[in-house]
């Protein structure tokens, strides 16, 4: 547990306030004074420069970053997309010198986010997704600034956002499909989050553009679930030729409910993903995905996210997505 004030103060032999002041530099405390308790500081692994500045500025020095999970509460933050997120989120937090605070929210009732921002124990709120939970969201964006959003961008949102045009991957989706001869096109994935409309609008816009019409297999978005929601579609009569998957560990449940229906991908079954997470890549055959780039929507929320807390400006961004081709097609 990180030492407090008091703790210092105690074995300085000084008060609370002279503590504080000497960590700030404060000219009322001697020299002397101000070195011994530094040194206290350090020895006792007290960072007192960001100590001091936290004083300063009324700062807890912690970012928090968090994983709403009101549309798949069994989603783990094992999924590789969270974790590469998370991960490039985490290296940039850290090398501005904040601490982070991991949370995995399962919403029950509106509040979760009010308990989150309302807590003092953070100076802003990454949130990676929207899920199902874009109006409270919207709400606490009305009083609370220091707030940024990895997801999708609605006309006239409160929210920043920092985010895939998800419309135009689902768009380069189907085209790609379609290219390769593909006519009975599905759409697997749960329609409910916003980014994941998005990718559904897209494909289906694009495809009925060139005189065919997509189904839409919704399922929540475990890989299980998804196994078992596109085994039975498969087995079902005029099976699709041409899937795309509203996530990469969706479409690599698809391949794999594929095989065990003994279709061969991509001789009798085409497969898109979205994200190109690492497995991707591994996959046999490896797969064809919409490409996020994570690195750059990373760099863009933490800078949204620290001019906000400086008390900026700053608007939300749509990053364009990149079809990658690979032999699952």
């Amino acid at each position: 547990m990180p030492m407090k004030l008091a703790d210092l103060a105690a074995i300085a032999g000084v008060s609370t306030a002279t503590v504080s002041r000497a960590l700030s530099g404060h000219p009322a405390v001697s020299k002397a004074t101000q070195e011994r308790i530094v040194a206290l500081a350090r020895e006792h692994d007290v960072r007192p420069n960001q100590l001091a500045r936290n004083l300063r500025m009324r700062s807890t020095g912690a970012i928090g970053l968090a994983m709403p999970l009101g549309h798949a509460r069994r989603q783990h933050l094992t999924d590789p997309f969270f974790l590469s997120l998370l991960g490039f989120l985490a290296d940039l937090l850290v090398e501005r010198g904040y601490d982070i605070l991991l949370s995995r929210v399962l919403p029950d009732g509106s509040d979760w986010l009010k308990h989150l921002v309302d807590g003092g124990r953070i100076d802003g709120l990454l949130l990676i997704g929207q899920s199902d939970q874009y109006d409270a969201i919207e709400r606490t964006a009305e009083r609370y600034r220091p707030l940024v959003v990895w997801g999708s961008n609605r006309p006239g949102q409160r929210h920043v956002t920092i985010g895939t045009d998800n419309v135009a991957g689902g768009a380069l989706a189907a085209a790609h499909l379609l290219e390769r001869g593909r006519r009975r096109l599905l759409f697997v994935g749960d329609p409910a989050p916003p980014e994941f409309a998005d990718r559904w609008t897209g494909f289906r816009e694009a495809a009925r553009a060139r005189g065919v019409e997509p189904e839409l297999l919704a399922s929540a978005m475990e890989p299980d679930a998804v196994h078992a929601s596109a085994a039975a579609r498969l087995a079902a009569g005029d099976a699709p030729d041409g899937i795309f998957a509203a996530s990469d560990v969706a479409a690599m449940s698809v391949m794999r409910a594929a095989a065990a229906a003994g279709l061969t991908v991509p001789g009798d079954l085409s497969v898109v993903g979205f994200d190109d997470v690492t497995l991707a890549a591994q996959m046999s055959p490896p797969l064809t995905t919409i490409r996020q780039d994570l690195e750059q929507g990373s760099t863009l929320m933490v800078d949204r996210l620290l001019r906000r807390i400086g008390g900026e400006d700053a608007p939300s961004a749509i990053i364009p997505p990149e079809l990658i081709v690979r032999a699952s097609t």
